[in-house]
């Protein structure tokens, strides 16, 4: 309105700009960005910016970011979103600004430093980059050269490009060496999706959705939310409904059409009911099912008795799930039947236009699961919304992994330490059981490297990891990789400052939409020095001249390492480590880069071109390249002449062989490459369960999880812990260093219900002390009827520590505790103090306001693996009761012995390799870094 009067009155003088506002400051003028220095109002004070693309690594969305460095000086100003990424659109969460926090932390590490004490005591020393490299290539090289190579580990967190970098360094030095923390995170996700078609990622199409069900609260905290949040919204603005399935009331539930708030672990067969009224109903894409599920087998192998047509199938099909009715899901889940079947009948209109969506939530809290995942999946193939427009397609055409160039051979190599024979099926690593197969003396570590992981503080059970890490003879060398101090760098003998977002290469890759896209993270100080026409051999030259200190790259660091492994090449592994343009050289990282730009990226040779720019310049100036758009059916895409040369139809299945292996099927008559399962079909039915001893699982259904109501005995004050969602402003271990996003999120408090404290006798903000099968921890009460009776919720994001007053852990957001083996196994925790202000370079280190750094839960957790999936099961059975006279907020007991039994309890649940053909597991199923072929048998 006329009338408004702005903030500040003189903008009414400002004329307004032709054109029109922009919402980013366009490409061209990207180079010498000019901006009034904000500092100096009312005085027009001019600031000269380079704007360097980068990306942000505050979650796994690999969102696009633009670093303003000053062109005075080799100084970030500040993070915003970049415009030309086509996963984020340049709008960012409030985790990528903050990025500038982390860069100029006051407190991060910025040069090597070794143990100079005992593990865990805190004496370090700074150490040279070559005495570092001097003595882990020198390890590595004796482990190598003694036939140990199953005593070198690489341990990640968050990955950026392993599956193009890393992995070329271990296949190099020959070893099986990758462990991950995929099974504390989504590898029951990951089993339910690739059971059906092989990839173990979904892609939703949110945007085009007539329909979205999510399980979860991805508006805020989801997997991807940034870009899927921006595309659910664009969906809901086009019309789309929203259904979200989650036992608390987030933010997304508030925004959502239908909200179904279920007991956790329940979610298969409120999913299955839904099933069941699209069968019942005639709701379902009849011949999407017939054309695409593997029925016939289904038929030949459980119903040979039975007339093998799909009619057939279609009566079998409606019996089996008959059992699922809207009425028996009510009574697992506490939804409102009425509800289940609205939500199914939506489904049903929405066609081959349903997205959904779960990555962990039900299935990673639960035993079985991996099956919530199945039933979602199983939900989105009846309604023929597999691959389409609006609906979840799987990841791989949606996600793009580039060639590089000199990919050494798969190793023969298979690590047992990592993927044990206990758990053929997993997705994937068992990583989190470690420290228990170390102390049962499985194996032992010459070499152990972490990165972007802190085992301590993110795994269940993290004192039996501390436990591990403390003995020598289990682990003799460990080097953690980190910019920042955390628990697990506490007890390592290296800490190596490795870059944040902004100070490292690597390429990035996700399923955020129904495109392909590959972003560029930069270092972005070392390009605006090397723009003025400066040279560095390596990033961490760079970083010092920028006054960085020796901040160093991965990247650099593992080709560095590599050749000092195999100086002369005598044991074939220098030789991929050697530059493509000048044969027998080392390798220079630009040349990497430039090499798989040039060669690897479809489209973007000739888009450079189009510029006047070479490829690895255009990804240097844009930092991002849209190589595909609208990606759909991708299992309809039919085979090439030159691919079905010399292949075979398998005259009972039609799927389409060549040298062996299967590269298609027969669909309609036409020979398309389907999808990577043995049937090439979606596999409804699973031949590899029942093949390796599970055919109770064979097909989708619904495992009682080991928190089922039935294990719950509310007479003796047991209730169920769910501790597994995140807050939109924090992500796990990364953000402890970011000061904007601490002030924000400093409490994990328990959620619970006005029922429960009712009964218990609490209020909010009174301690309760919550007891686990092997300790305990005191928190604060926070009532809400946002959670169901008899479930207490608290986020996992909280809690840091230190062990020293000064140093060993962020001061922003962690509390000093005092941590003591009061009795052999048994572990006490105690806060000496919260977060308090500082004295430091950073003048609001003296202004915090905050005390609380939450508490850490997760110590009190056993390992509670899934014996198909391999996934931590999360949630807990648990006791509540008020804290008792001697009980402290944050206090922390745990018994490793006794956390070692749970491991053994759990472990009886198995039923390992060998499978067919005395394999340890499927050759179809996807294995990170996967070894070669011979590998995969057991010794006769």
């Amino acid at each position: 309105m006329k009338n408004d009067i702005p903030l500040n009155p003189q903008a009414l003088d400002l004329d307004e700009p032709a054109g029109g506002l922009a919402s980013y400051p366009p490409a061209d003028r990207w180079n010498d960005w000019v901006e009034y220095d904000a500092t100096q109002w009312p005085k027009k004070v001019e600031k000269h910016y380079s704007l360097i693309p980068t990306i942000c690594f505050n979650c796994e969305a690999a969102c696009g970011l633009l670093a303003y460095v000053d062109k005075d000086k080799p100084h970030v100003h500040k993070f915003e979103g970049n415009p030309a990424h086509p996963g984020s659109r340049g709008r960012n969460c409030a985790k990528g600004p903050a990025t500038i926090n982390q860069v100029n932390d006051p407190e991060r590490i910025l040069y090597p430093l070794r143990r100079a004490g005992k593990r865990g005591e805190g004496k370090w020393e700074r150490v040279s980059w070559d005495e570092v490299l001097d003595d882990l290539a020198g390890r590595i090289r004796q482990a190598l050269q003694e036939g140990r190579k199953n005593e070198i580990m690489y341990h990640v967190g968050r990955p950026g490009h392993e599956l193009i970098y890393n992995q070329r360094v271990l296949h190099a030095w020959g070893i099986d060496g990758h462990n991950s923390h995929t099974n504390v995170c989504s590898a029951g996700a990951r089993t339910g999706y690739a059971f059906w078609h092989g990839f173990d990622r979904p892609s939703p199409d949110h945007a085009n959705a007539r329909f979205i069900l999510l399980l979860s609260s991805h508006l805020e905290a989801g997997h991807y939310f940034n870009p899927h949040a921006q595309r659910i919204i664009d969906g809901k603005m086009a019309g789309a409904k929203v259904c979200v399935i989650d036992t608390r009331l987030s933010n997304t539930a508030t925004k959502a059409d239908y909200w179904l708030s279920t007991w956790p672990g329940s979610e298969a067969a409120l999913l299955l009911a839904m099933c069941n009224v699209l069968l019942q109903e005639n709701l379902f894409d009849r011949e999407f099912v017939r054309q695409w599920v593997n029925w016939e087998e289904f038929l030949r192998e459980e119903h040979p008795e039975k007339a093998q047509t799909f009619d057939s199938f279609l009566e079998i099909l409606s019996q089996i799930y008959a059992i699922y009715t809207p009425e028996f899901a009510a009574r697992e889940s506490g939804a409102d039947p009425a509800v289940i079947v609205e939500v199914a009948r939506e489904v049903g209109r929405a066609g081959s236009a349903l997205s959904t969506h779960v990555w962990r939530n039900a299935a990673a809290g639960n035993l079985g699961g991996w099956q919530v995942a199945r039933a979602l999946e199983f939900l989105a193939v009846l309604a023929g919304a597999v691959g389409t427009r609006g609906g979840t397609s799987p990841s791989s055409g949606n996600k793009f992994i580039p060639a590089p160039p000199m990919m050494p051979p798969a190793p023969h190599a298979w690590n047992e330490m990592m993927w044990a024979r206990e758990y053929p099926l997993a997705f994937f690593e068992m990583s989190f059981l470690l420290p228990h197969f170390l102390k049962e003396n499985r194996g032992r570590l010459a070499m152990y490297f972490t990165r972007v992981y802190n085992p301590v503080w993110t795994n269940p059970d993290g004192l039996s990891w501390i436990e591990a890490l403390t003995d020598e003879t289990k682990v003799q060398r460990h080097a953690c990789f980190s910019p920042t101090w955390s628990e697990t760098a506490w007890y390592a003998d290296y800490v190596l400052p490795m870059g944040h977002a902004s100070e490292r290469h690597d390429l990035m890759s996700q399923e955020t939409q129904a495109a392909r896209w590959i972003g560029f993270r930069q270092p972005v100080l070392r390009l605006a020095l090397e723009r003025q026409g400066k040279r560095f051999n390596s990033t961490y030259e760079a970083h010092r001249e920028a006054g960085l200190g020796e901040v160093w790259e991965e990247d650099e660091f593992w080709l560095e390492l590599s050749w000092r492994i195999d100086p002369d090449g005598s044991m074939g592994i220098r030789r991929y480590f050697e530059s493509p343009y000048r044969p027998g050289e080392k390798l220079r990282i630009e040349e990497y880069y430039r090499w798989i730009f040039e060669n690897s990226v479809p489209g973007l040779p000739a888009a450079a071109a189009a510029e006047g720019l070479e490829p690895l310049a255009y990804m240097q100036k844009y930092g991002a390249f849209l190589i595909e758009d609208d990606v759909y059916e991708a299992h309809k895409k039919s085979l090439k002449p030159e691919e079905l040369q010399g292949s075979a139809v398998d005259p009972v299945t039609r799927v389409i062989h060549k040298n062996g292996t299967p590269v298609g099927v027969e669909i309609a008559g036409r020979s398309v490459v389907g999808f990577p399962t043995p049937s090439r079909k979606l596999e409804f039915y699973s031949k590899t369960l029942k093949d390796w001893r599970w055919p109770e699982y064979s097909i989708p259904g619904y495992v009682k999880s080991h928190v089922h109501r039935d294990n719950i005995d509310a007479a003796r004050g047991e209730m169920l812990l769910l501790p597994t969602f995140r807050l939109p402003t924090l992500i796990h271990t990364r953000s402890g260093n970011a000061k904007w996003l601490y002030e924000i999120s400093h409490k994990n408090p328990i959620w619970m219900h006005n029922e429960d404290v009712e009964r218990i006798g609490l209020e909010t903000g009174d301690l309760v002390r919550v007891q686990t099968a092997i300790g305990y921890f005191v928190d604060r009460v926070w009532v809400t009827e946002s959670i169901r009776p008899g479930v207490v919720a608290c986020s996992h994001h909280l809690g840091r520590w230190r062990l020293k007053e000064d140093f060993g852990g962020e001061r922003w957001s962690t509390a000093l505790v005092d941590l003591k083996q009061v009795e052999p196994g048994k572990w006490m925790m105690r806060q000496i103090h919260g977060i308090r202000p500082f004295p430091s370079g950073d003048p609001d280190s003296s202004r915090i306001h905050w005390e609380d750094a939450g508490v850490h839960q997760n110590l009190t957790f056993p390992v509670q693996p899934d014996p198909i999936s391999g996934q931590h099961c999360w949630h807990q059975k648990v006791t509540v009761t008020k804290a008792r006279p001697e009980d402290r907020y944050g206090d922390v007991f745990v018994d490793t012995n006794a956390a070692h039994a749970e491991y053994r309890r759990w472990l009886q649940m198995t039923r390992g390799a060998p499978g067919p053909g005395n394999l340890r597991r499927p050759l179809w199923m996807i294995r990170v870094y996967r070894p070669a072929p011979e590998s995969f048998y057991l010794p006769e």
